[in-house]
């Protein structure tokens, strides 16, 4: 990330490379006063309302709701309650970093197949195209209790597979199984991981904001003026306390709100150019930046609805479902791994230590079988755009998104809300969704700062597995159903993980990083690591970010807890613990290193 981006800091040579935790208005242990945590959390709630609002609408057709829009209504409902409560979960318990929690585009792939089997066709779809005899069979009205019985039972499968494939989640994380990789994962291995979990969502973004690109654009512009060039500029706000009185303070507005104030903006400027008839009627390229083309969802959501689990009926259970739907899960963990150390870069915070992983990794089953129980029809993942919004604005409090959290859960029950920013153009979303994962891309790339770029060994392993990783999952999705093992569930496993972007680079990179000769100084493990000491102390390292809430001083003092993978004082069996804990044989160093060790001593 180039110097002067917001959150990372590149130093010159002879210095020793650091987080700009300095530049950050609230860290991963702050707690911004209540009024500004609320408005912050919403931002982060409007950031992930088009990925989360997106997986319910993309399923609607295989899941054969059709235009039964109350039954949609209250799945978009179910995903944002159950997304709150994740979030609560994960940031509290889990991986505790300012990181959201939402359906995710990995479960599409395998979910997609499994309705694709003859059992599960929809017959509305079968009719479209010709292949359903009407007259001897109709269909029944749409939103009647006969067709809400046809999408349910296609739920309650849906349901099943994600509950029974989570539990391979919960047990890879708190077992520590996905813990043993991280000896040998470095900034190589990094790198195409989480760059390439921005670079292969250009498509969506790019879809978006290809509606209307005027409006994209201007979208991306009102962001850079806001978190660019208003950054410093504070507005005088009046506050009333009971020892001061009426006084006025200076509110950096700009830094704390530029998402919110830019989708805002937007939102009216579209709203002013459709009354003015600047756009054309639906159906023509540019309508999508209307603002009256989505009013109907206003008249059709509930006002108040609670959504709980079983609400479509008992889960069912078929072992197909269940193995195809693992591919998702396995390819949503590469994804979270890489999302946890973006997130720890631009929060200010030090790269998640091991037992931090493992129970982010366990807690996100968790959230994924919660979700399975209560029908969302997907599983749960981190948003990455989410921790784009964290690098612009520059505020990485664990309590600002957990007030996101809990903003999502109470605005999944209150539906008429929620159905207004469903109003929102998709061009604005676009340009949002522009400059938020070009954030992660960039983040990504950031650690090429410890690595030996003079280095051909380097070069090589940065741009095969960047390429390749963009290259093989796009002939993957242009060639369906080339994958013929025999197996029905190893095509499912091999199409879905072959066909994701972020584990098959990383999965080049780590193979490659771990077979080609290579010191650890020239592989740049070795600033790597330093650089989390010279980030933070060892105790703020593993007490004050990453530790248990009000429970962590009770577990130190039980001798079990050092053999338990998910917990902050883990003894693991091929090292010392957290953090600096497992780190490799040390092999000689240079001088500069050798500077930066004995300021530590």
């Amino acid at each position: 990330m180039a110097n002067g981006t917001p959150g990372v800091e590149i130093q010159t040579e002879g210095t020793t490379t650091t987080q700009d935790n300095d530049n950050m208005l609230y860290k991963v242990s702050d707690s911004p006063p209540w009024y500004l945590s609320i408005l912050l959390g919403f931002q982060h709630y409007l950031t992930a309302f088009g990925s989360t609002l997106t997986v319910p609408l993309v399923l609607q057709s295989a899941m054969c709701i059709g235009d039964d829009r109350v039954g949609l209504s209250e799945i978009i409902s179910t995903s944002f309650f159950v997304s709150g409560i994740s979030t609560l979960l994960q940031t509290t318990l889990g991986v505790r970093l300012p990181i959201i929690q939402g359906p995710t585009f990995s479960f599409l792939t395998p979910t997609f197949t499994i309705l694709a089997l003859k059992k599960w066709e929809c017959p509305y779809n079968l009719a479209t195209k010709g292949e359903w005899n009407m007259t001897s069979d109709p269909l029944p009205d749409p939103g009647s209790p006969e067709h809400q019985e046809m999408w349910q039972m296609r739920m309650r499968e849906i349901q099943g597979a994600i509950m029974v494939s989570s539990l391979f989640e919960i047990v890879i994380g708190f077992s520590g199984v996905i813990g043993l990789f991280l000896h040998f994962i470095g900034p190589l291995v990094i790198v195409p991981t989480i760059s390439l979990i921005g670079l292969s969502l250009f498509k969506e973004a790019a879809d978006l904001a290809s509606k209307q690109w005027y409006i994209a654009v201007m979208t991306m512009i009102l962001i850079a003026i806001y978190s660019q060039y208003l950054k410093n500029v504070k507005i005088p706000v009046c506050r009333v306390t009971r020892r001061d009185g009426c006084s006025m303070y200076k509110l950096p507005l700009f830094k704390l709100f530029p998402i919110l104030l830019a989708l805002i903006s937007a939102w009216v400027i579209c709203g002013i150019l459709t009354a003015a008839g600047a756009f054309p009627e639906q159906g023509k390229w540019g309508s999508d930046a209307r603002t009256d083309t989505k009013v109907d969802v206003l008249e059709k959501a509930l006002w108040f609805r609670f959504p709980y689990p079983g609400q479509w009926g008992l889960p069912t259970v078929s072992v197909s479902a269940v193995f195809g739907m693992l591919a998702g899960v396995l390819a949503s963990i590469i994804e979270s791994v890489g999302d946890y150390y973006a997130c720890a870069k631009l929060a200010g915070a030090p790269p998640p230590p091991v037992h931090a992983i493992n129970r982010g990794i366990g807690m996100e089953g968790i959230g994924c079988l919660l979700a399975g129980a209560w029908g969302s029809g997907n599983g749960m993942t981190s948003y990455s755009e989410n921790i784009g919004a964290i690098g612009i604005t520059r505020v990485g409090s664990r309590r600002v998104v957990q007030m996101g959290g809990l903003i999502m859960i109470i605005m999944g029950c209150l539906g008429k809300f929620g159905a207004l920013f469903v109003t929102i153009p998709d061009p604005v979303i676009g340009g949002l969704f522009m400059v938020v994962f070009g954030m992660v891309v960039a983040v990504g790339l950031s650690n090429l700062q410890f690595v030996d770029l003079s280095s051909s060994r380097n070069i090589f392993i940065i741009g095969t597995s960047i390429f390749f990783g963009l290259s093989f999952p796009n002939w993957m999705k242009t060639h369906p159903g080339y994958i013929d093992t025999g197996s029905d569930i190893v095509d499912q496993l091999l199409s879905v993980l072959l066909g994701t972007s972020m584990f098959v680079g990383g999965l080049t990179g780590f193979t490659l990083d771990n077979t080609i000769p290579g010191t650890l100084e020239e592989r740049g493990i070795l600033r790597w690591r330093q650089k989390d000491d010279s980030v933070t102390t060892n105790k703020e390292r593993n007490d004050s970010v990453y530790d248990l809430p009000c429970i962590q001083k009770y577990l130190n003092k039980l001798t079990i807890t050092q053999y338990l993978p998910f917990c902050p004082n883990f003894q693991p069996c091929c090292g010392k613990g957290t953090g600096e804990k497992d780190e490799p044989p040390v092999e000689p160093v240079s001088v500069y290193e050798k500077k930066v060790e004995d300021t530590h001593m």
